[in-house]
């Protein structure tokens, strides 16, 4: 069986989750990454970890559809098994998501309940679902943001969630911790990807205003963040633990 540990990365073929999947990889670890709806950019992804030397496989899911997580477990072990020869995965990356921007007095409850669906429950119960196949010793990071700390209009259901997971992380290193699996979130501020519409990217005005506000004067870049989770997934943070690490910049201090 082999020696080196497996990440499993939800949301991992494209933007934040892609430059994770990539620094684990660097890191000497390899990576099972999930896609939502598109296969092209996974294999993409997969093949620039293959590059790197290290091993990779995409599989689909919706982290929407908590109906389909056992079917997923069983394709994950079999994955684990053929294509990476070990019997479980070491560490748990609940990074997928969408940000949908709408103000509490317009927010619809098929809003609502999408992002209750894939920010919260659908990442409490993949954990859930996943943990008689992850690692005495391994780990979890929970992908949270800044909007759980400080608050911007329009983002009232979607910082909720996220202060939610936060709450949720304690209590998974709380419980998990006789197993010796560490639960952390990592919290990004704003990225400049495509997630919610690329307003962090494309709009100059929003770009400005967030390096105003931000101490080191910019818009961060997806390479930002991946490194601190691939840190998480290391020995060096095997005494790191239950902790929030805001990777913003410094915004709004």
């Amino acid at each position: 069986m082999s020696k080196e540990k497996i990440a499993l990365v939800t949301g991992g073929s494209r933007g934040l989750g892609e430059d994770m999947a990539i620094n684990l990889a660097k890191k000497g670890l390899n990576v099972l990454l999930t896609y939502r709806s598109n296969k092209e950019e996974a294999d993409k992804t997969v093949s620039e970890i293959e590059k790197i030397g290290q091993k990779a496989y995409a599989l689909q899911l919706d982290v929407a559809e908590n109906q389909s997580f056992d079917g997923f477990v069983d394709e994950v072990e079999k994955v684990v098994s053929s294509h990476f020869g070990a019997e479980r995965i070491d560490f748990l990356i609940n990074n997928a998501g969408i940000g949908i921007n709408a103000p509490i007095v317009e927010t619809t409850e098929e809003q609502f309940d999408a992002l209750v669906d894939i920010h919260f429950k659908g990442t409490f119960f993949l954990t859930q679902k996943l943990l008689p196949i992850l690692a005495d010793g391994g780990g979890i990071v929970n992908i949270s943001s800044g909007l759980a700390r400080f608050s911007f209009p329009g983002y009232a259901v979607y910082g909720s969630m996220k202060a939610a997971v936060e709450a949720l992380t304690r209590y998974q290193a709380k419980e998990l911790g006789a197993r010796k699996i560490r639960s952390n979130v990592v919290a990004p501020g704003a990225i400049e990807t495509d997630f919610g519409g690329g307003t962090n990217k494309n709009d100059e005005g929003k770009r400005t205003a967030i390096a105003n506000f931000t101490a080191l004067g910019r818009v961060g870049i997806p390479s930002d963040i991946g490194g601190v989770v691939a840190f998480l997934c290391t020995d060096d943070a095997k005494w790191v633990n239950a902790q929030r690490i805001e990777v913003s910049g410094g915004m709004m201090v």
